[in-house]
């Protein structure tokens, strides 16, 4: 987990930093950080969306600049070609509904994270996918 956390400090978001990493047997296969997609500008340089939106958190992903440290780790295994199912992901925040979908169809077999704020639905599709979720330290 303290890589996770070493991971989160390349976030570019205004919010939130968080990292994650996706591991299999003891080996890391990729990393991923919340930020806005490779060669467009970060909230750091033009704002944040949802802030002057005045979204709240946990509340419509979809408007924001930003991809979610578990997008990110998993594009990041499919853009080198590096095979993820039956991984284990290690995040420093719990993982979206959204990002919850992407890990069960990704083939990832555990889950342990930190922080987050609870996500009922996804909760409810990680565990009918049959994806252990841990909070780190438990």
């Amino acid at each position: 987990m303290s890589i996770a956390e070493m991971v989160a400090n390349r976030s570019t978001c205004l919010r939130r930093h968080v990292g994650a990493l996706l591991v299999k047997e003891k080996r890391i296969l990729a990393t991923g950080y919340n930020g806005a997609p490779a060669g467009l500008r970060h909230c750091e340089e033009v704002g944040c969306l949802r802030e002057d939106s005045s979204i709240p958190s946990g509340m419509r992903h979809e408007l924001c600049r930003g991809l979610h440290a578990e997008q990110n780790a998993i594009i990041q295994a499919a853009y080198h070609g590096i095979p993820i199912g039956g991984a284990t992901l290690y995040c420093t925040n719990k993982p979206c509904v959204i990002c919850s979908k992407m890990l069960i169809n990704a083939g990832i077999s555990k889950v342990f994270h930190k922080e987050g704020y609870e996500d009922p639905l996804a909760d409810e599709m990680l565990a009918e996918a049959g994806i252990q979720t841990v909070r780190f330290p438990p």
